[in-house]
């Protein structure tokens, strides 16, 4: 039976193996963490409801014969993006930066601060701000922000790079991302 201090890879072993307890463990370790990406692309709750639901359905068709190459999050990054970009197209919602803010702002800012950084997020390129958020809300390493988007890791590293310096030479947010 499947628990929570079982890898993920040994959860996908067990999973492919046919224990529907171990695919349970998976869902609820990352359902948060998908949900809060999904919000973070449509900008929608329902939205990200639907964007979790198709997530969790396309891994478990990965199943039987499934096997995990880099971590979970790199797997899935790419996954709840495209479902996301899909579902928005579909809705024709447009993209809001205000689900990232809630995890990226500290919650004791006051609202006007909140306001400039989302604010200076959405003057990014959208390369750039995903990058941002990846490396910042995801806590995701260089490596694995460039597996997930699937770029070489220098194309990753110049992204990151030029969305930090136009960040702090904004005088909105230069406070947030110093040097």
């Amino acid at each position: 039976m499947a628990n929570l201090v079982e890898s993920d890879e040994e959860l996908v072993e067990l999973v492919n193996k046919g224990d529907s307890n171990a695919f349970a463990t998976l869902y609820y370790r990352y359902r948060d963490w998908v949900y809060r990406l999904a919000w973070r692309f449509t900008g929608d709750h329902q939205d990200a409801l639907d964007v979790l639901q198709e997530t969790f359905t396309y891994l478990l068709k990965k199943f039987p014969g499934f096997h995990l190459t880099a971590s979970m999050t790199t797997f899935l990054y790419p996954v709840v993006k495209h479902i996301s970009l899909n579902v928005r197209r579909r809705r024709s919602s447009s993209h809001t930066c205000e689900a990232a803010l809630k995890e990226i702002a500290d919650p004791t800012l006051p609202q006007t601060s909140r306001t400039e950084l989302a604010a200076a997020l959405t003057t990014l390129p959208d390369q750039q701000r995903e990058v941002v958020l990846m490396r910042f809300v995801d806590d995701m390493t260089l490596e694995e922000i460039a597996t997930a988007l699937k770029v070489p890791l220098n194309t990753a590293k110049s992204r990151l790079y030029n969305a930090l310096r136009r960040l702090r030479g904004d005088p909105r947010t230069k406070d947030y991302f110093l040097d």
